[in-house]
């Protein structure tokens, strides 16, 4: 498989969370931002860049650019005909008219930013949106055709009590989602959230919050195929398993990430820059690495380990699995690999961590 990602680096306002390259001033440059990315995708197209199997649109916020433009580069990337095409939405900014023109670019999959169903929780997070033009998003979704959606959920929040985290559960249950995402809160160094340790989560209570989604949605036929992704058959997010299986793709925008058989490389971080280097027909590259044998061999085992796929038995040793009784069991298709329990998939990073040198 090959993935493309393009980057849209715009936000109304900075979630207290996140530390990711976006800006909340830098409208002044969508144009020329986007004629910059549609410039960088021509240029790897014509370089020989490989057809995609998947597009993800991510961010920032892809849904405050106009619909009409990003769906015209989107378009410039050379597709599979039945390429997976994803644009993350805010459901604030979601209606028919903008979900049609990004049909017409070839999307056929979003991913709407629920978060939560608490008002007071969307504000713990600094989220800015109404929790009821979520409704109205995913009836845009279902007006327009589209085959199939996200729904993206985070826990953990301060002050977001476990029926708190019930109501936003149901409340995601209640549109029948194809596919649902479900993060605990993390923090990440150099955000609001980092200074404030009172606000920071809790293990047991994301823990408790974890084991309640996974019942909860179980029961109602979204099955876990990832720690942190559930879908109904046939829903599961192609470019997930892109990451999850170390395949290539191509970043395009600032900030983005790209990977090609072991070396990862990404682009400058500042959207000023980014369209600067590409006017004047310069490289956007930042930086990049390389990964050895044995690195890439033990990342790629840590990743698959958190699928439904599990890993070869052999990956840890026979003591080990013992020791981990009731956190892994055999993969119910094969005997020969070991999958994580609902307990082992709170403990991932921790268990990835006892693979075989």
């Amino acid at each position: 498989m090959f993935g493309a990602y393009l980057h849209i680096p715009f936000c109304a306002s900075k979630c207290d969370y996140c530390a990711f390259a976006t800006w909340t001033d830098r409208h002044h440059l969508t144009d020329a931002y986007l004629d910059a990315l549609g410039t960088e995708i021509r240029r790897a197209v014509a370089n020989g860049m490989p057809v995609a199997d998947t597009v993800f649109v991510g961010g920032g916020t892809p849904t405050l650019v106009p619909p009409e433009q990003l769906a015209a580069v989107i378009a410039l990337i050379p597709k599979t005909p039945d390429a997976e095409v994803t644009v993350e939405c805010n459901p604030d900014d979601v209606t028919p008219e903008m979900l049609r023109a990004f049909v017409d670019g070839g999307v056929n999959r979003v991913s709407i930013g629920v978060q939560s169903m608490s008002a007071h929780v969307l504000e713990a997070l600094g989220r800015t949106h109404d929790r009821d033009n979520v409704v109205r998003a995913v009836e845009a979704v279902r007006a327009v055709g589209l085959p199939t959606f996200n729904l993206d959920l985070i826990y953990g929040a301060a002050g977001e009590s476990l029926s708190d985290w019930e109501e936003t559960v149901e409340g995601a249950l209640s549109h029948e989602p194809p596919h649902v995402s479900a993060y605990g809160l993390t923090v990440e160094a150099g955000t609001p959230l980092a200074d404030q340790p009172a606000r920071h989560p809790d293990d047991d209570d994301q823990a408790d919050k974890y084991e309640l989604v996974d019942e909860r949605f179980a029961a109602e036929g979204l099955v876990n195929y990832e720690v942190s992704n559930w879908s109904r058959p046939g829903h599961e997010s192609k470019h997930n398993f892109l990451y999850w299986r170390q395949q290539n793709y191509r970043g395009f925008g600032c900030a983005a990430h790209s990977h090609h058989n072991g070396r990862r490389w990404w682009n400058v971080r500042t959207p000023d820059r980014y369209i600067d280097l590409v006017a004047a027909g310069e490289s956007v590259e930042a930086a990049s690495e390389t990964l050895d044998a044995d690195v890439r061999r033990v990342e790629g085992q840590q990743l698959v380990l958190r699928t439904r796929d599990g890993i070869e038995r052999s990956a840890f040793d026979e003591s080990t699995i013992e020791l981990l009784d009731g956190m892994l069991v055999p993969h119910a298709d094969d005997a020969e690999r070991v999958v994580l329990t609902r307990s082992g998939r709170l403990m991932a990073n921790e268990i990835s961590m006892r693979l075989r040198d």
